[in-house]
């Protein structure tokens, strides 16, 4: 069963929250009072492993800065074969973007793969902030800019690379990933059997 509790900014002003959401919002326009009156909108959350924060047919109404813990992207192919699409480990944006901003149900489910506190903010709340906010329709922007660059990496990687440099890349750029997740969402992520995942984790182990 979901654990979901929710608390208010007020009175749940922590250095870590405030270290979590101040690296989340980097953006040389932000004054002190953007940051503030962004900061305070967002509300503390905690989800128990294996707590959905979307589904399948869901309009996306949130998204999320995770304070603690890994969240994994996925969906179902057209064989309903689970196919993990992405991570989102400490200080990430967690977002399915598309049904977010276009206002459409989803395809995607978001899952806690461990207990989890991330501090959320609404469409509506992100949009009222958005418009007035002129930093913060820069710093979306470039967080926008920044996903797609990583969202071709991938695409180019899973084409140009092999499964074990794809592992390496995993190693060198997501260790939270490896620690947490199981290997059979590493193994789908990579688009590898969990045989081979295992065969090539033994190859590393051994040089």
């Amino acid at each position: 069963m979901n654990y979901f509790r929710c608390c208010n900014f007020r009175f749940l002003k922590t250095k870590q929250m405030d270290h979590i959401l101040t690296i989340a919002y980097q953006h040389p326009n932000f004054t002190s009072a953007d940051l503030e009156e962004i900061i305070e909108a967002h509300c503390r959350v905690e989800m128990e492993k294996g707590s959905l924060l979307l589904e399948r047919g869901q309009v996306s109404n949130d998204y999320y800065i995770l304070e603690s813990g890994l969240v994994r992207s996925y969906l179902f192919d057209y064989e309903e074969r689970d196919i993990t699409t992405g991570f989102s480990g400490i200080g990430d944006v967690v977002i399915e973007v598309a049904s977010f901003f276009q206002r459409v149900p989803t395809e995607d489910y978001i899952q806690c793969l461990t207990d989890c506190v991330l501090w959320k903010i609404s469409f509506d709340q992100f949009q009222e902030l958005f418009h007035r906010i002129p930093a913060l329709r820069e710093w979306g922007r470039s967080w926008m800019a920044y996903e797609l660059y990583r969202s071709k990496i991938r695409a180019t990687e899973m084409i140009t690379l092999p499964a074990s440099r794809r592992y390496q890349q995993l190693l060198v750029r997501h260790q939270q990933v490896l620690q947490s997740a199981p290997l059979k969402y590493i193994a789908s992520f990579l688009g590898v059997t969990d045989t081979s995942l295992s065969r090539i984790r033994k190859d590393f182990a051994h040089q």
